[in-house]
């Protein structure tokens, strides 16, 4: 986080804090079920169970507390930040098209999964298409140069996606997102890369399955 400064790594914390602390955020189970859904298909609690070691008792708790989850007909997982439902965010790896609750979403899950994404997403403002490649270690080739995303830190946040997911853009630039932000006291908006970098602490809390400073 070397390349921003230290009041955007204060606002950085505070974000990461906020939506670590909301509820239905199972960080444990996240990593894993992330990786199902990048296959393109529901995922079953059976491969939860199969997949964590935990059991399906402990994996039907789990899903209890994330009332986010997406499901089809036959009560298979179809979304959780990933997703197989059309979004704005479309997400493309491996040959499949996926898509993300959020513009965040699309930098951070390419350094969980391992794998690389091609992204586009309509500017929040202007309607216009953000593009850009994701790898393991972060955005390129994005284009505009100038796009940014927003970001929201919230005290009492109500869930994942309603409180964080739902407000969190992409924009052709920063003059684009200022009537987004007037109507946003508190949030930010920072280039692609800036908002790449503030996620490591999260990354590695997936990566983990750990919240930050927990044994």
């Amino acid at each position: 986080m070397d390349t921003v400064d230290t009041d955007t790594q204060d606002f950085a914390a505070r974000f990461t804090d906020s939506l670590t602390s909301a509820p239905g955020l199972e960080l444990t189970l996240l990593r894993p079920l992330l990786t199902l859904l990048a296959a393109g298909e529901p995922v079953t609690a059976d491969q939860l169970t199969a997949d964590t070691g935990r059991t399906r008792e402990e994996i039907r708790h789990a899903l209890t507390a994330m009332p986010d989850t997406e499901y089809d007909a036959e009560g298979r997982i179809t979304g959780y930040g990933l997703t197989l439902n059309p979004t704005p965010h479309r997400y493309e790896t491996d040959g499949r098209t996926l898509y993300t609750w959020c513009a965040l979403d699309t930098l951070v899950f390419p350094a969980v999964l391992g794998h690389t994404a091609q992204v586009t997403s309509p500017c929040r403002a202007t309607g216009e298409p953000v593009r850009l490649t994701v790898t393991p270690d972060g955005p390129a080739d994005v284009e505009p140069a100038t796009a940014v995303v927003s970001l929201v830190a919230c005290q009492a946040p109500a869930s994942v996606r309603t409180s964080f997911c739902n407000e969190i853009h992409f924009f052709t630039g920063a003059e684009a997102a200022d009537e987004w932000l007037a109507g946003h006291p508190g949030s930010r908006v920072l280039p692609v890369a800036d908002a790449y970098a503030i996620q490591q602490p999260l990354i590695q809390q997936i990566l983990t399955g750990t919240p930050s400073g927990c044994c």
